[in-house]
């Protein structure tokens, strides 16, 4: 019987992992972490004043006007089980799925679901400085799998895809306020491939050593000529 680990990972800490092997095993096995530089406190922000924003139009069955194009037609609503999914919110609890096997935990704070008759979307936020690029929306893919994946492991249908909100500044109008751009991008998803991505990364926790980093990892270049 293999013995069982009390990690817990979330989808930054599988970024890490998909950007390097080593690091992600250094952070979550010996508690060795990147450096981290300051973190911006607008995304932050921005997210709780959104979440306001979206649960006072879910109180009132409507689509806000940055998803309406969807359609309540289309059959899309927005989720509203309040009291679920301020749980899934948390980034203290979320959505959770623990492996039996390794005993190793995943879970995701999310920051929207819509509904489709009985199937759900992940719904998800995004503040940026400037326009979006055209490859913009596939640095969020493993992170929109993984949601996938544990909605599912948690019981619940849905759907194959996902919708991604960009908010970037557009102008400051003539009274002072920031006006924002909004982006709603619909993006594929697969509940099977955040699973690999999960298995992944329990086959590496459970290496007694480190796996050799990404090629190009510069913080493993730095710990080396520093004899971190």
């Amino acid at each position: 019987m293999k013995e069982q680990r009390s990690y817990k990972l979330s989808p930054s800490s599988i970024n890490i992992m998909l950007d390097c092997p080593k690091c992600f095993w250094l952070q979550i096995v010996k508690k060795i972490k990147r450096p981290e530089g300051i973190f911006p406190s607008l995304p932050s922000g921005m997210d709780k004043v959104l979440k306001i924003h979206f649960d006072k139009f879910m109180k009132e069955g409507l689509l806000p006007p940055e998803v309406r194009d969807i359609g309540l037609s289309n059959g899309y609503k927005l989720f509203e089980d309040k009291e679920q999914l301020d749980i899934w919110r948390s980034n203290f609890e979320g959505i959770q799925y623990k492996d039996k096997t390794s005993g190793i935990l995943l879970r995701g704070a999310i920051d929207n679901l819509m509904q489709k008759g009985k199937k759900l979307i992940v719904l998800d936020y995004k503040t940026r400085g400037f326009p979006l690029k055209e490859d913009t929306a596939t640095h969020y893919q493993a992170q929109m799998d993984i949601y996938n994946f544990l909605l599912r492991k948690n019981g619940y249908e849905t759907e194959d895809y996902a919708y991604l909100l960009f908010y970037h500044p557009k102008e400051v109008s003539d009274t002072g306020e920031l006006i924002f751009n909004t982006d709603l991008v619909k993006m594929e998803t697969s509940a099977k491939r955040g699973g690999e991505i999960f298995e992944k990364a329990i086959k590496i926790l459970e290496l007694k050593k480190p796996p050799k980093s990404a090629e190009d990892c510069k913080f493993c270049e730095y710990r080396e000529n520093e004899n971190i």
